[in-house]
Protein backbone atom coordinates (compact mmCIF):
# COMPACT_ATOMS: atom_id res chain seq x y z
CA UNK A 1 0.00 0.00 0.00
CA UNK A 2 2.81 2.10 0.70
CA UNK A 3 4.74 1.89 -2.65
CA UNK A 4 1.05 2.00 -4.27
CA UNK A 5 0.56 5.50 -2.65
CA UNK A 6 4.27 6.64 -3.36
CA UNK A 7 3.87 5.90 -6.84
CA UNK A 8 0.41 7.81 -6.70
CA UNK A 9 1.74 10.68 -5.31
CA UNK A 10 5.29 10.52 -7.48
CA UNK A 11 2.93 10.58 -10.63
CA UNK A 12 0.53 13.61 -9.49
CA UNK A 13 3.76 15.78 -8.61
CA UNK A 14 4.86 15.13 -11.93
CA UNK A 15 1.14 15.79 -13.19
CA UNK A 16 1.48 19.20 -11.41
CA UNK A 17 5.04 19.78 -12.68
CA UNK A 18 3.62 19.39 -16.24
CA UNK A 19 0.93 21.81 -15.83
CA UNK A 20 2.97 24.12 -14.13
CA UNK A 21 5.35 24.28 -17.04
CA UNK A 22 2.88 24.17 -19.81
CA UNK A 23 1.17 27.38 -17.87
CA UNK A 24 4.24 29.23 -17.81
CA UNK A 25 5.23 28.41 -21.27
CA UNK A 26 1.73 29.42 -22.32
CA UNK A 27 2.17 32.29 -20.33
CA UNK A 28 5.64 32.89 -21.96
CA UNK A 29 4.39 33.27 -25.02
CA UNK A 30 1.09 35.71 -24.47
CA UNK A 31 3.81 37.59 -22.73
CA UNK A 32 6.36 37.67 -25.40
CA UNK A 33 3.49 38.18 -28.37
CA UNK A 34 2.34 41.24 -25.49
CA UNK A 35 5.40 42.85 -25.09
CA UNK A 36 6.38 42.66 -29.32
CA UNK A 37 2.71 44.16 -29.94
CA UNK A 38 3.03 47.02 -27.31
CA UNK A 39 6.77 47.73 -28.86
CA UNK A 40 5.58 48.07 -32.59
CA UNK A 41 1.95 49.63 -31.38
CA UNK A 42 4.38 52.55 -29.26
CA UNK A 43 7.33 52.80 -32.06
CA UNK A 44 4.62 53.32 -34.97
CA UNK A 45 2.39 55.72 -32.99
CA UNK A 46 5.24 57.67 -31.79
CA UNK A 47 7.57 58.09 -35.53
CA UNK A 48 5.10 57.11 -37.98
CA UNK A 49 1.94 58.82 -36.71
CA UNK A 50 3.77 61.78 -34.22
CA UNK A 51 1.54 60.47 -30.88
CA UNK A 52 2.59 61.15 -27.78
CA UNK A 53 3.05 58.84 -25.27
CA UNK A 54 -0.01 59.17 -22.99
CA UNK A 55 -2.00 59.54 -26.39
CA UNK A 56 -1.15 55.68 -26.86
CA UNK A 57 -1.69 54.44 -23.59
CA UNK A 58 -4.74 56.25 -22.65
CA UNK A 59 -6.51 55.51 -26.21
CA UNK A 60 -5.06 52.74 -27.42
CA UNK A 61 -4.24 50.56 -24.39
CA UNK A 62 -6.80 51.34 -22.36
CA UNK A 63 -9.22 50.67 -24.62
CA UNK A 64 -7.65 47.40 -25.96
CA UNK A 65 -8.39 45.94 -22.31
CA UNK A 66 -11.73 47.05 -21.01
CA UNK A 67 -12.65 43.34 -22.49
CA UNK A 68 -10.09 41.52 -20.79
CA UNK A 69 -10.25 39.50 -17.45
CA UNK A 70 -8.63 41.86 -14.41
CA UNK A 71 -5.47 38.90 -14.09
CA UNK A 72 -4.86 39.89 -18.09
CA UNK A 73 -5.19 43.86 -17.37
CA UNK A 74 -2.89 43.28 -14.83
CA UNK A 75 -0.41 41.55 -17.11
CA UNK A 76 -0.66 43.98 -19.89
CA UNK A 77 -0.04 46.74 -17.55
CA UNK A 78 2.92 45.55 -16.23
CA UNK A 79 4.51 45.59 -19.38
CA UNK A 80 7.23 48.44 -19.49
CA UNK A 81 7.94 50.66 -22.76
CA UNK A 82 10.74 52.69 -23.35
CA UNK A 83 11.18 54.89 -25.90
CA UNK A 84 14.39 56.09 -27.18
CA UNK A 85 14.07 58.93 -29.79
CA UNK A 86 17.30 59.54 -30.87
CA UNK A 87 17.55 55.95 -31.53
CA UNK A 88 14.51 55.90 -32.69
CA UNK A 89 12.95 52.90 -31.12
CA UNK A 90 10.64 51.14 -28.69
CA UNK A 91 11.61 48.71 -26.45
CA UNK A 92 8.58 47.09 -24.04
CA UNK A 93 9.45 44.52 -21.20
CA UNK A 94 7.57 42.47 -18.69
CA UNK A 95 9.05 41.70 -15.42
CA UNK A 96 12.72 42.08 -16.47
CA UNK A 97 12.22 38.80 -17.81
CA UNK A 98 10.74 39.64 -21.41
CA UNK A 99 12.10 42.22 -23.81
CA UNK A 100 10.71 43.05 -27.51
CA UNK A 101 12.43 46.61 -29.71
CA UNK A 102 11.25 47.78 -32.75
CA UNK A 103 13.07 50.06 -34.32
CA UNK A 104 11.79 53.22 -36.85
CA UNK A 105 13.26 53.59 -40.44
CA UNK A 106 12.28 56.60 -42.23
CA UNK A 107 10.50 55.82 -45.16
CA UNK A 108 10.02 52.56 -43.95
CA UNK A 109 7.44 53.11 -40.36
CA UNK A 110 8.80 50.40 -38.14
CA UNK A 111 9.80 46.83 -37.61
CA UNK A 112 10.23 44.55 -34.57
CA UNK A 113 14.03 43.01 -34.23
CA UNK A 114 13.29 39.65 -34.43
CA UNK A 115 16.22 37.13 -35.54
CA UNK A 116 17.68 39.88 -36.06
CA UNK A 117 19.50 43.34 -34.73
CA UNK A 118 19.04 47.03 -34.83
CA UNK A 119 21.97 47.28 -37.25
CA UNK A 120 20.98 45.01 -39.64
CA UNK A 121 17.84 46.05 -40.15
CA UNK A 122 19.31 49.59 -40.75
CA UNK A 123 21.17 48.53 -43.09
CA UNK A 124 18.62 46.95 -45.41
CA UNK A 125 17.78 50.17 -47.70
CA UNK A 126 19.18 54.35 -47.46
CA UNK A 127 16.81 56.69 -46.16
CA UNK A 128 13.37 57.85 -47.52
CA UNK A 129 12.57 60.81 -45.53
CA UNK A 130 9.28 61.32 -46.56
CA UNK A 131 8.29 65.15 -46.79
CA UNK A 132 5.27 66.89 -44.90
CA UNK A 133 1.37 67.02 -45.96
CA UNK A 134 0.82 70.48 -46.77
CA UNK A 135 -2.52 71.33 -45.96
CA UNK A 136 -3.58 74.19 -48.46
CA UNK A 137 -2.42 71.36 -50.98
CA UNK A 138 -4.04 71.32 -54.29
CA UNK A 139 -6.15 67.83 -53.92
CA UNK A 140 -6.07 67.14 -57.44
CA UNK A 141 -4.94 68.69 -60.39
CA UNK A 142 -7.82 69.88 -62.94
CA UNK A 143 -11.27 69.86 -61.70
CA UNK A 144 -14.70 67.88 -63.16
CA UNK A 145 -16.85 69.58 -66.00
CA UNK A 146 -20.02 68.55 -63.90
CA UNK A 147 -21.57 70.79 -61.66
CA UNK A 148 -21.38 70.16 -57.55
CA UNK A 149 -24.81 69.33 -56.78
CA UNK A 150 -27.22 70.60 -53.65
CA UNK A 151 -25.29 68.75 -50.83
CA UNK A 152 -28.17 68.34 -47.74
CA UNK A 153 -25.44 70.30 -45.34
CA UNK A 154 -27.44 69.57 -41.86
CA UNK A 155 -27.79 65.74 -43.15
CA UNK A 156 -24.44 65.94 -43.28
CA UNK A 157 -23.37 66.79 -40.31
CA UNK A 158 -25.92 65.02 -38.15
CA UNK A 159 -23.83 62.22 -40.08
CA UNK A 160 -20.59 63.35 -38.94
CA UNK A 161 -22.04 64.20 -35.77
CA UNK A 162 -23.42 61.14 -35.24
CA UNK A 163 -20.57 59.07 -36.41
CA UNK A 164 -17.65 61.32 -33.99
CA UNK A 165 -20.11 61.16 -30.52
CA UNK A 166 -21.45 57.68 -30.79
CA UNK A 167 -17.91 56.27 -31.93
CA UNK A 168 -14.66 56.81 -31.40
CA UNK A 169 -14.16 57.34 -34.68
CA UNK A 170 -10.81 59.77 -35.76
CA UNK A 171 -10.61 60.92 -39.41
CA UNK A 172 -13.29 61.32 -41.88
CA UNK A 173 -12.76 62.59 -45.10
CA UNK A 174 -15.36 62.87 -48.07
CA UNK A 175 -14.37 63.49 -51.48
CA UNK A 176 -16.90 63.68 -54.55
CA UNK A 177 -15.95 64.94 -58.07
CA UNK A 178 -12.39 64.99 -56.99
CA UNK A 179 -12.71 67.08 -54.34
CA UNK A 180 -12.99 67.34 -50.59
CA UNK A 181 -16.31 68.33 -49.40
CA UNK A 182 -16.20 67.02 -45.70
CA UNK A 183 -12.96 66.40 -43.44
CA UNK A 184 -13.08 66.00 -39.89
CA UNK A 185 -11.03 64.60 -36.98
CA UNK A 186 -11.00 63.43 -33.44
CA UNK A 187 -8.98 66.02 -30.60
CA UNK A 188 -5.77 64.46 -30.71
CA UNK A 189 -5.55 63.50 -34.60
CA UNK A 190 -5.02 65.90 -37.64
CA UNK A 191 -5.14 65.55 -41.73
CA UNK A 192 -1.05 64.86 -41.69
CA UNK A 193 -1.19 62.44 -38.99
CA UNK A 194 -0.88 58.82 -40.43
CA UNK A 195 -2.88 56.97 -39.12
CA UNK A 196 -3.16 52.70 -39.37
CA UNK A 197 -5.50 50.76 -41.91
CA UNK A 198 -4.73 47.28 -40.79
CA UNK A 199 -5.97 45.08 -43.61
CA UNK A 200 -6.90 48.11 -45.74
CA UNK A 201 -3.16 47.02 -46.44
CA UNK A 202 -4.43 44.16 -48.22
CA UNK A 203 -6.17 46.34 -51.25
CA UNK A 204 -3.23 48.52 -51.34
CA UNK A 205 -1.02 45.32 -52.34
CA UNK A 206 -3.75 44.31 -54.69
CA UNK A 207 -2.54 47.48 -56.54
CA UNK A 208 0.85 46.53 -57.14
CA UNK A 209 0.37 43.03 -58.01
CA UNK A 210 -1.72 45.27 -61.20
CA UNK A 211 1.14 47.24 -61.45
CA UNK A 212 3.37 44.32 -62.06
CA UNK A 213 0.78 42.60 -64.07
CA UNK A 214 1.00 45.94 -66.39
CA UNK A 215 4.46 45.48 -66.62
CA UNK A 216 4.53 41.74 -67.54
CA UNK A 217 6.33 41.24 -64.29
CA UNK A 218 3.77 38.55 -62.23
CA UNK A 219 0.79 37.06 -64.35
CA UNK A 220 -2.47 36.23 -62.56
CA UNK A 221 -2.27 32.48 -63.55
CA UNK A 222 1.35 32.24 -62.36
CA UNK A 223 1.75 29.21 -59.87
CA UNK A 224 4.97 27.89 -58.08
CA UNK A 225 4.85 30.58 -55.91
CA UNK A 226 6.50 29.82 -52.49
CA UNK A 227 10.40 27.99 -53.26
CA UNK A 228 8.84 25.52 -50.23
CA UNK A 229 5.91 24.39 -52.58
CA UNK A 230 8.44 22.83 -55.59
CA UNK A 231 8.52 19.87 -53.98
CA UNK A 232 7.68 16.91 -56.06
CA UNK A 233 4.13 15.82 -55.22
CA UNK A 234 3.36 19.18 -52.93
CA UNK A 235 -0.10 20.98 -54.43
CA UNK A 236 1.00 24.28 -52.97
CA UNK A 237 2.62 24.23 -56.34
CA UNK A 238 -0.44 24.51 -58.03
CA UNK A 239 -1.89 27.36 -56.15
CA UNK A 240 -2.27 30.89 -58.33
CA UNK A 241 -1.84 34.04 -57.47
CA UNK A 242 -5.55 34.69 -59.18
CA UNK A 243 -6.22 32.79 -56.23
CA UNK A 244 -4.58 34.02 -53.23
CA UNK A 245 -5.74 37.73 -54.50
CA UNK A 246 -9.53 35.86 -54.28
CA UNK A 247 -8.63 33.93 -51.02
CA UNK A 248 -9.54 30.74 -52.44
CA UNK A 249 -5.88 28.95 -52.18
CA UNK A 250 -7.16 26.32 -50.26
CA UNK A 251 -4.62 26.94 -47.32
CA UNK A 252 -4.85 27.01 -43.78
CA UNK A 253 -4.73 29.79 -41.58
CA UNK A 254 -6.28 30.88 -38.07
CA UNK A 255 -7.27 34.56 -38.36
CA UNK A 256 -9.11 34.92 -35.00
CA UNK A 257 -7.54 38.21 -33.78
CA UNK A 258 -8.38 37.84 -29.81
CA UNK A 259 -6.14 34.51 -30.17
CA UNK A 260 -2.60 35.68 -28.79
CA UNK A 261 -1.41 32.16 -29.93
CA UNK A 262 -3.20 31.95 -33.04
CA UNK A 263 -2.29 31.95 -36.45
CA UNK A 264 -2.54 35.56 -37.17
CA UNK A 265 -0.93 37.14 -34.00
CA UNK A 266 2.11 35.04 -33.86
CA UNK A 267 2.69 35.89 -37.40
CA UNK A 268 2.07 39.25 -36.95
CA UNK A 269 4.32 39.79 -33.80
CA UNK A 270 6.35 36.48 -33.67
CA UNK A 271 7.57 36.07 -36.15
CA UNK A 272 10.62 37.17 -38.34
CA UNK A 273 9.43 36.37 -41.42
CA UNK A 274 5.78 36.71 -41.72
CA UNK A 275 5.36 35.00 -45.62
CA UNK A 276 7.09 31.76 -44.65
CA UNK A 277 5.00 31.48 -41.49
CA UNK A 278 2.20 31.76 -43.47
CA UNK A 279 3.27 29.91 -46.68
CA UNK A 280 4.39 26.24 -44.47
CA UNK A 281 1.20 26.11 -43.47
CA UNK A 282 -0.73 22.99 -45.13
CA UNK A 283 -3.36 22.79 -47.77
CA UNK A 284 -6.88 22.14 -45.66
CA UNK A 285 -8.68 21.88 -48.80
CA UNK A 286 -8.62 21.72 -52.88
CA UNK A 287 -7.63 25.26 -54.44
CA UNK A 288 -10.60 26.97 -55.37
CA UNK A 289 -13.34 25.00 -53.41
CA UNK A 290 -12.76 26.55 -50.02
CA UNK A 291 -12.92 30.56 -49.53
CA UNK A 292 -10.81 31.47 -46.41
CA UNK A 293 -10.05 35.19 -45.54
CA UNK A 294 -6.11 35.04 -44.42
CA UNK A 295 -4.02 37.60 -43.77
CA UNK A 296 -1.56 35.03 -44.26
CA UNK A 297 -2.48 34.90 -48.13
CA UNK A 298 -1.44 38.72 -48.14
CA UNK A 299 2.06 38.75 -46.66
CA UNK A 300 2.66 35.64 -49.05
CA UNK A 301 1.76 37.75 -52.19
CA UNK A 302 4.09 40.02 -50.59
CA UNK A 303 6.85 38.17 -50.86
CA UNK A 304 5.85 37.15 -54.00
CA UNK A 305 6.15 40.73 -54.95
CA UNK A 306 9.52 41.04 -53.65
CA UNK A 307 11.07 37.73 -55.88
CA UNK A 308 9.33 39.67 -59.15
CA UNK A 309 11.77 42.59 -58.69
CA UNK A 310 14.67 40.51 -57.55
CA UNK A 311 16.19 43.02 -55.57
CA UNK A 312 15.97 44.08 -52.43
CA UNK A 313 16.88 47.75 -52.50
CA UNK A 314 14.41 47.99 -55.34
CA UNK A 315 11.36 46.00 -53.24
CA UNK A 316 11.26 48.26 -50.18
CA UNK A 317 11.51 51.40 -52.83
CA UNK A 318 8.51 49.89 -55.15
CA UNK A 319 5.60 51.25 -53.48
CA UNK A 320 6.78 54.31 -53.22
CA UNK A 321 8.33 54.85 -56.78
CA UNK A 322 5.50 52.41 -58.84
CA UNK A 323 2.13 53.89 -56.46
CA UNK A 324 2.89 56.49 -53.75
CA UNK A 325 4.52 59.32 -55.36
CA UNK A 326 2.44 59.20 -58.48
CA UNK A 327 -0.75 59.14 -56.50
CA UNK A 328 1.01 62.28 -54.67
CA UNK A 329 0.27 60.05 -51.19
CA UNK A 330 2.98 61.97 -49.38
CA UNK A 331 2.50 60.44 -46.00
CA UNK A 332 2.22 56.42 -46.86
CA UNK A 333 4.38 53.85 -45.79
CA UNK A 334 3.68 49.77 -45.57
CA UNK A 335 6.19 48.49 -42.83
CA UNK A 336 8.45 45.59 -43.29
CA UNK A 337 8.86 42.40 -40.92
CA UNK A 338 12.47 41.76 -40.12
CA UNK A 339 13.52 39.83 -42.74
CA UNK A 340 12.55 42.41 -45.40
CA UNK A 341 9.04 41.57 -46.40
CA UNK A 342 5.95 44.03 -46.41
CA UNK A 343 3.91 43.14 -43.83
CA UNK A 344 0.93 43.56 -46.73
CA UNK A 345 -1.51 42.00 -45.02
CA UNK A 346 -1.52 44.56 -41.78
CA UNK A 347 1.00 47.58 -41.53
CA UNK A 348 0.14 50.63 -43.88
CA UNK A 349 -0.15 54.11 -42.29
CA UNK A 350 -1.03 56.74 -44.47
CA UNK A 351 -3.23 60.25 -43.58
CA UNK A 352 -6.81 59.94 -43.78
CA UNK A 353 -6.66 62.55 -47.00
CA UNK A 354 -3.82 60.05 -48.61
CA UNK A 355 -6.19 56.62 -48.08
CA UNK A 356 -8.94 59.15 -50.01
CA UNK A 357 -6.44 59.32 -52.58
CA UNK A 358 -6.14 55.75 -52.74
CA UNK A 359 -9.96 55.51 -52.95
CA UNK A 360 -10.39 58.03 -55.70
CA UNK A 361 -7.36 56.03 -57.53
CA UNK A 362 -9.50 53.36 -57.91
CA UNK A 363 -13.00 54.93 -58.62
CA UNK A 364 -10.84 56.50 -61.37
CA UNK A 365 -10.40 52.93 -62.85
CA UNK A 366 -6.58 52.61 -62.05
CA UNK A 367 -5.56 55.92 -63.83
CA UNK A 368 -4.55 59.00 -61.98
CA UNK A 369 -4.45 62.72 -63.65
CA UNK A 370 -4.37 60.97 -67.32
CA UNK A 371 -2.10 58.33 -66.70
CA UNK A 372 -2.95 54.68 -66.52
CA UNK A 373 -1.72 53.22 -63.32
CA UNK A 374 -3.57 49.68 -63.06
CA UNK A 375 -3.92 47.37 -66.31
CA UNK A 376 -7.07 47.77 -68.14
CA UNK A 377 -9.67 46.23 -67.09
CA UNK A 378 -7.92 45.58 -63.23
CA UNK A 379 -10.88 47.48 -61.20
CA UNK A 380 -13.39 45.87 -62.82
CA UNK A 381 -11.52 41.96 -62.03
CA UNK A 382 -11.07 43.29 -58.55
CA UNK A 383 -14.73 44.06 -57.99
CA UNK A 384 -16.05 41.11 -59.35
CA UNK A 385 -17.52 38.56 -56.36
CA UNK A 386 -15.33 35.72 -55.63
CA UNK A 387 -17.81 32.80 -55.78
CA UNK A 388 -16.95 31.21 -53.42
CA UNK A 389 -17.01 34.17 -50.69
CA UNK A 390 -20.04 34.33 -48.43
CA UNK A 391 -22.66 36.03 -50.09
CA UNK A 392 -20.61 36.73 -52.60
CA UNK A 393 -19.24 39.43 -50.89
CA UNK A 394 -15.34 39.96 -51.50
CA UNK A 395 -13.77 40.43 -55.08
CA UNK A 396 -9.67 40.24 -55.06
CA UNK A 397 -8.38 42.06 -52.19
CA UNK A 398 -11.32 44.21 -51.76
CA UNK A 399 -14.80 44.16 -49.86
CA UNK A 400 -18.02 44.07 -51.85
CA UNK A 401 -20.79 45.85 -49.83
CA UNK A 402 -24.92 46.52 -51.32
CA UNK A 403 -26.09 49.56 -50.26
CA UNK A 404 -29.90 49.51 -49.81
CA UNK A 405 -31.56 52.44 -51.44
CA UNK A 406 -34.95 53.50 -52.81
CA UNK A 407 -33.64 52.94 -56.16
CA UNK A 408 -32.38 49.43 -55.09
CA UNK A 409 -29.38 48.25 -54.23
CA UNK A 410 -26.08 49.36 -54.46
CA UNK A 411 -22.71 47.72 -54.87
CA UNK A 412 -19.81 49.55 -53.25
CA UNK A 413 -15.83 48.63 -53.53
CA UNK A 414 -14.49 48.80 -50.09
CA UNK A 415 -11.18 48.85 -48.45
CA UNK A 416 -11.75 47.17 -45.10
CA UNK A 417 -9.59 47.09 -41.59
CA UNK A 418 -9.21 46.22 -38.30
CA UNK A 419 -10.96 48.53 -36.00
CA UNK A 420 -13.20 50.17 -38.13
CA UNK A 421 -11.25 51.36 -41.05
CA UNK A 422 -12.55 51.73 -44.34
CA UNK A 423 -12.47 53.73 -47.92
CA UNK A 424 -16.18 52.97 -49.76
CA UNK A 425 -15.77 53.72 -53.26
CA UNK A 426 -18.99 54.41 -55.44
CA UNK A 427 -17.97 55.14 -58.92
CA UNK A 428 -21.83 55.72 -59.85
CA UNK A 429 -21.61 58.94 -57.36
CA UNK A 430 -18.04 59.55 -58.31
CA UNK A 431 -18.31 59.64 -54.52
CA UNK A 432 -15.14 58.23 -51.77
CA UNK A 433 -15.75 58.01 -48.02
CA UNK A 434 -12.68 57.47 -45.65
CA UNK A 435 -13.29 56.49 -42.30
CA UNK A 436 -10.55 55.87 -39.54
CA UNK A 437 -11.09 54.75 -35.92
CA UNK A 438 -10.57 52.15 -33.04
CA UNK A 439 -13.58 50.67 -33.11
CA UNK A 440 -15.06 47.17 -31.54
CA UNK A 441 -18.29 47.80 -33.93
CA UNK A 442 -18.11 48.71 -37.41
CA UNK A 443 -20.19 51.79 -38.45
CA UNK A 444 -20.38 51.05 -42.03
CA UNK A 445 -24.04 49.97 -42.38
CA UNK A 446 -25.14 52.97 -40.62
CA UNK A 447 -22.64 55.57 -41.43
CA UNK A 448 -22.49 55.15 -45.47
CA UNK A 449 -26.20 55.27 -46.20
CA UNK A 450 -26.42 58.39 -43.95
CA UNK A 451 -23.80 60.18 -45.96
CA UNK A 452 -25.43 59.09 -49.11
CA UNK A 453 -28.50 60.85 -48.14
CA UNK A 454 -27.07 63.77 -47.59
CA UNK A 455 -25.30 63.80 -51.14
CA UNK A 456 -29.70 62.81 -52.10
CA UNK A 457 -27.81 60.33 -53.86
CA UNK A 458 -30.66 57.63 -52.57
CA UNK A 459 -33.18 59.42 -53.70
Amino acid sequence: MKQRLKYIFLSLGLISLGVASYFSYTLWRVLSIGTAYQAKQFCSGVFVSGRTRESIFNQDVLAEIKGLSALEQSIVKSIQVQIDRPQQSVTASSFDWIKHQAIFRDGLGCTLVIDSSPAKLRSQVKSMRLAPQELNERWLEGQTEQETPEINQKLLKEALNRVFQQQHTRAVVIVYQGQIVAERYAPGFSAQMPLPGWSMTKSVINSLVGILVKEGKLSLTDKNLMPQWNNRGDRRSEITLDSMLRMSSGLKFNETESNPLGDLIQMLFGRANVADYAANQPLEAALDTKWQYSSGTTNIISRVIRNALRNDADYLTFPRRALFDRLGMKSAVIEPDASGTFVGSSFMYATARDWARFGLFYLQDGVWEGQRILPQGWVKYSRTPTELSPKKNYGAHFWLMNIATPSGKKQILTAQGFQDQYIAIIPSHQLVIVHLGKNETSTREQFIPQILAAFAIMN
